[in-house]
């Protein structure tokens, strides 16, 4: 009987199965979204939405649990920078799967786990660049014009 055991096995003993999750939180923090199975985005998911969780109460003791679980230095940086501040308001549900289809090699059902807003910041930051491209093509028509009547 399985009563009071949680978690998912992913065919793998135990130490393949902590690294295997240890990167996959790692990447997910990093990248803000990843492609993989839907088994392994469920597994997980709870991972990531704890390390979310560690990253809102900011005390160093919860900078240093998250640095025992995550794989780069980077990563706990980022974790606690940005992505603690910019879930400071909302109660969990931090991260979204979607599904994909099937793998085309072996006919795997595919996921994507995002953190939830991470569209809205990618296009911030390309109305960012468009807004910063614009102003430097006024810029430059500006200083053609100026040339002219000299």
């Amino acid at each position: 009987m399985r009563h009071r055991v949680g978690g998912y096995k992913l065919k793998r003993d135990k130490g393949s199965r902590n690294s295997l999750l240890k990167g996959l939180v790692t990447s997910i923090i990093e990248h803000e979204r990843i492609i993989t199975t839907i088994p392994k985005a469920k597994a997980v998911q709870p991972l990531v939405e704890r390390m979310i969780t560690l990253a809102k109460e900011g005390t160093l003791h919860s900078r240093r649990q998250a640095a025992g679980f995550l794989e780069t230095p980077a990563s706990v940086k980022k974790l606690f920078d940005k992505l603690g501040a910019r879930f400071g308001q909302r109660n969990g549900g931090y991260t979204r799967i979607v599904k994909l289809g099937w793998r085309k090699g072996d006919g795997a059902e595919q996921a994507m786990i995002e953190f939830v807003g991470s569209e809205l910041v990618k296009r911030a930051a390309d109305r960012a660049k468009r807004r910063e491209d614009r102003l430097k093509a006024m810029r430059e028509g500006r200083e053609g014009e100026g040339g002219e009547e000299s």
